[in-house]
């Protein structure tokens, strides 16, 4: 059998980490973990990483081993991960398993991303304050006005994405579309992709349940222990975004749990139309 790599992907809470330990397991594979938050170590509750049981249960790479206080990148990732599973094809592994609900990091290891100028950290800094004081309409505005490709065919109800975009017009002169024109890149392993799926009311109420769990496991203090960062792009996220709110005295914390909890939802529906476009994906219902 030639290498392969196994991907386990679907929406937030769905219970991606229990299935892909045990698809580790069967495969004495590690799991190589696709989530653009867990990488963060001082992220640990409000990005729901794996408890310590399930880290031992098998070896995680891409779990808390990187500082919020670093520029992180897709691109980045995507050299990480490919020298990664060149190493650990090269000591004897057929079969490897990744898991993780993020799209463009999935896409990242799968077709490669276009060459896009290095990020521009005062501009980004400049648009990331704006995101988080006028929200993210008055980006997208500009976005629209700048490069109307973009804004049709972005998630722009991404607040990150869309810093990114406008980031790359204002800094380059340049449409963010007109980058995308990089042919999909080829790998020398085999990929099978794997969603799983639940029905709508079971995954919203694990996206709740979770939420709260989150609130009595001290979301509050990693929130505070985070407020220096609270403007790096890492921090634009939900879970984080509305608890800085609750801190600023801008609304409740029973408010900051419900949008929240909201907001994850909203967060999966997003996700699962990401991957709906992928006909590569076999699906199974949990």
């Amino acid at each position: 059998m030639g290498r392969r790599l196994v991907i386990v992907l679907g929406p937030t809470a769905v219970g991606k980490t229990d299935w892909s330990i045990g698809l580790a397991q069967k495969y004495d594979s590690p799991v190589i973990s696709c989530d653009s938050r867990q990488i963060y170590r001082e992220m640990n509750i409000g990005t729901a990483v794996p408890s310590a049981s399930q880290l031992a249960a098998v070896e995680h790479f891409f779990i808390r081993s990187h500082s919020v206080a670093e520029l992180y990148t897709a691109g980045r990732y995507e050299m990480e991960a490919l020298a990664l599973m060149s190493r650990l094809f090269d000591e004897g592994h057929e079969t490897l398993v990744m898991a993780g609900g993020s799209g463009f990091y999935i896409d990242a290891v799968c077709k490669g991303l276009d060459d896009f100028p290095p990020a521009d950290q005062e501009l980004r800094a400049q648009l990331t304050r704006r995101l988080r004081e006028e929200g993210v309409e008055s980006l997208r505005l500009d976005l629209k006005r700048l490069d109307p490709e973009s804004y049709a065919s972005i998630d722009i109800a991404n607040g990150q994405r869309v810093v990114r975009a406008l980031e790359v017009c204002l800094m380059t002169g340049r449409k963010f579309s007109s980058f995308k024109t990089s042919p999909m890149k080829k790998r020398d392993f085999e990929i099978e992709k794997i969603g799983l799926v639940r029905p709508r009311y079971v995954l919203y109420d694990r996206i709740n349940r979770r939420v709260l769990q989150m609130i009595d496991d001290g979301l509050e203090d990693e929130v505070r222990s985070l407020l220096p960062y609270r403007d790096l792009p890492a921090l634009q996220t939900v879970g984080y975004r509305e608890m800085f709110a609750y801190i600023d005295g801008k609304v409740s914390l029973d408010r900051a749990v419900e949008l929240i909890q909201r907001n994850t939802r909203h967060y999966a529906k997003r996700q699962m139309t990401w991957w709906r476009r992928d006909s590569d994906i076999r699906w199974m219902e949990l």
